[in-house]
This record gives structure tokens, C-alpha cells and sequence, in this order.
């Protein structure tokens, strides 16, 4: 049971001071290591790996910047993030508890979504790709909610949350590089469908190991018939997710084109205004959540009050505060967005690209994880969110040398190091400052919240990241994108002031 003191202490952390160093368990450390790398393999088959697929398949670049929309569907994981802080997957959570129960889950569809993906792989029908990744996408996203709410509640302080992060991003970075690298090289040796079935079975690995965990409760049900059961619930949990996924895309679908939509059609407008209605809504609402009671949103419904707590926590702040999150990682997403297709146009072999996610992005990713949680546990926070800013347009704008620099292994190796040292420094330091704004009442679906909007712009305006390049070519979009990771730092003297108000309530359970 928490304190409600603790809770106050870490709602008014002041983020301009140095933290105090804490040294986090080892277990925790390699706990983390462990999760990040089960969500990382995956988020890259659904993003990078496929974005280059269906590049060597020759769909259309405008087409590919779409298939980037697919990552916008972590950025809603609000939606059902507050159903992992509120119930429990039968079977494995009796046994392993609520979070890991959820891990598990979310493991089993990662596998089965990868697999459906390695069958499908000659891209010949685009809609089933599609399906198949956003189910990717999904379990995905449920895995890093469920992780993420955990690691919150195990280290709630600035300075525990900076190794523990560090040791979350070396997993997650690390497996990022081993799909885009391992998939790349078996697909240049053999087939996509042999590449991604290869990085199914890895992803796999860590639920063995889990299910070898010990239970969270004492007195738990037999580990074997806990396993049977957790499994026999989540095999259905995924058929239906499925069968959902289906009927709701091809209503969609068949919408779109009787609309006389076509790829040449420009519906980024469109998108973005489906997409900002449940943001704007909150906003509309925010004069009438600041005049709520302190101790109103936990007697409102488990779904809305961990948003409305902290609209009502922030008060009018949170306006400059999303803009800042917004801006933060644009820089990120969008160099995933178009840095392979990138390398493709310049004539890169896939074994050249192998190399360059491979060996070069491990090494430089680490190295700038390690010196972004360094900085967020040593330095005053606004420094460290600065330095990262500064890395990530940096990690941008090296890709326009790389565009008219001679075709070469160093220059790639180069340009790729640096894009992963840049954007692993950013995402340390971005992920310690976000933990830090959430309440341990509601850890999981208000970093939710703050990390999916944090990836609603960028990911939009990834979705027409084709139609800009075909506009300003691949050197004035990465310039752009640069540029417009390093405007989050004109926002920060306004984030910075931000005191959020504190409500005295029953001690948390």
C-alpha cells in the first residue's frame, strides 16, 4: 500500500533539480531488460521491416507513408489501458498476477499476429497485411501498458526510474535492432516469410521464462493447470480480437472506396481530425474538470478517472504540456517512417542495411540509452530533456549528408549510428520525464495517455510522410523533421513552471 505522501511527493517533484542517486535492484534491472526486449522485436516488424518489405515489393511510397498509420494505434492505447489496472486475465493472473497475466497474453498474440504476418508476406493483398499488423500493433502496445504501469508502481522516484528505463530501452533497442538486422539478413538469404516466422520464435522466448516465475501470491493454483487455462482463455481472447479487427477494417474499407477515396487522395485532414476528437474533447471539458471537488475523479467511472484526474491535476498546464510531448519525438518516428525506404532509393543492398541495423545501431543505441538514464539520474531534468532534444534533430539531419554523400558502407554505418545514439539518448530521458507526471494512483493508464499522445503528431503527419517526400525530396523531410524535434525546447519554459495541484484522498490499494 502506498502513502498518500508518496503520491504528493511525486506529483510535485521538482523537475529542475538534480535527483538524489538511488540504486535500483538488480532484479528489477534485468526484469526490465527482459520486457523490453519482448515488446522491441515486434514494434519493428510492424514499422521499419515492413515499411522496407513493401518497399522491395514496389507498393507505391505514397501507400507505404500509410501503412505508418498503423502506429498510430499505440497512441489510443488510453482506450484500453484502464482495463489492465482493472482486471485480470483468467488463469494466468491467478497465478502470476495481474500485470505479468497480461505480459503473457499480449505475448501469445505477438507470436500468432507475427506468424499470420510470415504467411502473408508476398504483400499481394495490402488490406490482409494490414489486418495482420495492426493486430501486431495491438499486442504490442497491450504488452508495454501492462510493463509500463508495473514499473511505475515498483519505481515511482525520478532517480529509481532512470536505471530501471535505461535497462527497459537496452532491451527494447537492443531487439529493435535485432528484427530490423536479423529479419533484413534471413529475408536477403532466403524469404520474408522465413524472417518473419525467425523473429516470431524469438519474440516467444521470454513467455517460458516467465511462466518459470515464481507466483505473486501465496497459497496460488497448480502452475500447470494455471498455464492450461491461461492459455486456453487467451487463445480466444486473440481469435475474437481477430474476427473484430476483421469486420471493423472491412466496414471501414468498404466505406473509404465507396467514398471515391484512392491513394492519390489526400486524407491526412482527415485523419488527423478522427484522430485529435477524443483529445479536443477533454480539452473542451477542461473549464469544467478544474472545477471539480479535489476528491471528485476517484468517485467518477474506472474509465474516465485517471483522465480526468490528471486534466484536473494540471489544470489549464496541460495544454503546453501535450504540445511539448507532441513535439518531443517527432524526430523519432519520423526517421523510422522513412529511413529505410530511404536507403532503399540510394541504392543500399539489404545486407548493407542488415549491417547498419545490426552491429552499428546496437552499439550506438546502447551507448546513447546508457548516457540519456546517466543524464536523467545526475542532472536537473529540463538540462537532460534539452540534450536530448538536441541529439534527436541532430539524428535527423545526419541523413541529408547521407542523401548526397557517395553510396558506402561507412557513410550508412555513419548516419546510422548517429540516428541511434541521438534517438536512444532522447527516448531514455523522454520516458524518465513522463513517468514522472503520472499518478501512482492511475500509473498505467495515465502514462497511457501521456505516451500515446506523445506519438499522435508525429505518427499523423508520419502517415503522409510519403506525400512530403514526393514534395521537398528525402533532404528538406528530414530537415524538416529535425527541426521540428528540436521546437518542443521553445515549449519547455512554460512545462517547467507547471505545479500540479494534489488531492488528498484515501490511501491507494
Amino acid at each position: 500500500m502506498q502513502n498518500p505522501t508518496d503520491v504528493a511527493a511525486m506529483a510535485t517533484a521538482d523537475l529542475t533539480a538534480a535527483p538524489a542517486p538511488v540504486a535500483a535492484p538488480t532484479r528489477l534491472l534485468r526484469l526490465y531488460l527482459l520486457l523490453g526486449f519482448s515488446a522491441g522485436l515486434p514494434f519493428y516488424m510492424f514499422n521499419a521491416v515492413l515499411t522496407l518489405r513493401l518497399a522491395r515489393h514496389g507498393v507505391d511510397i505514397v501507400v507505404i507513408g500509410f501503412f505508418a498509420w498503423i502506429a498510430l494505434l499505440p497512441t489510443f492505447k488510453f482506450a484500453w489501458a484502464p482495463l489492465l489496472d482493472r482486471y485480470s486475465v483468467p488463469g494466468f493472473s491467478r497465478f502470476w498476477g495481474r500485470r505479468r497475466g497480461w505480459i503473457m497474453l499480449s505475448q501469445l498474440g505477438i507470436f500468432l499476429s507475427m506468424v499470420a504476418m510470415a504467411f502473408t508476406s508476398d504483400d499481394q493483398n495490402l488490406p490482409l497485411t494490414a489486418l495482420f499488423a495492426l493486430l501486431l500493433a495491438f499486442w504490442t502496445t497491450t504488452l508495454e501498458v501492462a510493463a509500463d504501469g508495473w514499473r511505475i508502481e515498483l519505481a515511482p522516484g525520478q532517480a529509481e526510474q532512470a536505471p530501471i528505463v535505461a535497462a527497459n530501452l537496452w532491451g527494447y533497442r537492443s531487439a529493435m535492432v535485432a528484427a530490423g538486422s536479423g529479419a533484413v539478413l534471413v529475408a536477403a538469404r532466403s524469404d520474408w516469410t522465413l524472417a518473419y516466422l525467425t523473429i516470431a520464435v524469438a519474440a516467444f522466448l521470454p513467455f517460458p521464462i516467465l511462466a518459470a516465475m515464481r507466483p505473486e501470491r501465496p497459497d496460488p493454483p497448480g502452475r500447470t493447470r494455471a498455464l492450461l487455462h491461461g492459455t486456453a482463455i487467451s487463445l480466444a481472447i486473440i481469435l475474437a480480437s481477430a474476427v473484430a479487427t476483421a469486420g471493423i477494417g472491412w466496414v471501414l474499407l468498404s466505406a473509404v472506396q465507396g467514398a471515391g477515396f484512392t491513394a492519390e487522395t489526400n486524407v491526412t485532414p482527415i485523419v488527423l481530425a478522427v484522430a485529435l476528437m477524443p483529445f479536443a474533447a477533454l480539452a473542451i471539458a477542461l473549464p469544467r474538470i478544474n472545477r471539480l471537488a479535489a476528491d471528485a475523479p476517484a468517485r467518477m467511472p474506472a474509465f474516465l478517472a485517471p483522465y480526468v484526474e490528471l486534466f484536473w491535476r494540471y489544470s489549464y498546464g496541460i495544454l503546453p504540456l501535450l504540445a511539448f510531448v507532441s513535439f518531443y519525438r517527432m524526430g523519432d518516428v519520423l526517421t523510422l517512417t522513412l529511413s529505410h525506404p530511404l536507403w532503399n532509393a540510394a541504392g543500399y543492398s539489404l545486407e548493407q542495411i542488415s549491417m547498419a541495423d545490426g552491429v552499428v545501431a546496437l552499439t550506438c543505441s546502447m551507448a546513447g540509452v546508457a548516457l540519456g538514464g546517466l543524464c536523467a539520474a545526475r542532472l536537473p531534468m529540463v538540462v537532460a530533456l534539452v540534450i536530448g532534444a538536441c541529439a534527436s534533430a541532430i539524428g535527423n539531419w545526419v541523413f541529408v549528408w547521407l542523401w548526397f554523400a557517395e553510396p558506402s558502407s561507412w557513410v550508412l554505418y555513419v548516419a546510422a549510428g548517429v540516428d541511434q545514439f541521438g534517438h536512444g539518448l532522447e527516448g531514455a530521458v523522454f520516458v524518465v520525464y513522463l513517468s514522472m507526471l503520472v499518478s501512482p494512483r492511475y500509473p498505467g493508464a495515465q502514462y497511457a495517455f501521456l505516451s500515446g499522445f506523445a506519438f499522435l503528431l508525429p505518427r499523423l503527419i508520419g502517415g503522409a510522410a510519403g506525400t512530403i517526400q514526393k514534395q521537398i525530396g528525402y533532404d528538406g523531410f528530414f530537415m524538416l523533421s529535425g527541426a521540428l524535434s528540436l521546437a518542443a525546447i521553445l515549449l519547455l519554459p512554460f512545462v517547467m513552471r507547471l505545479r500540479p495541484r494534489i488531492a488528498e484522498t484515501e490511501p491507494l490499494p
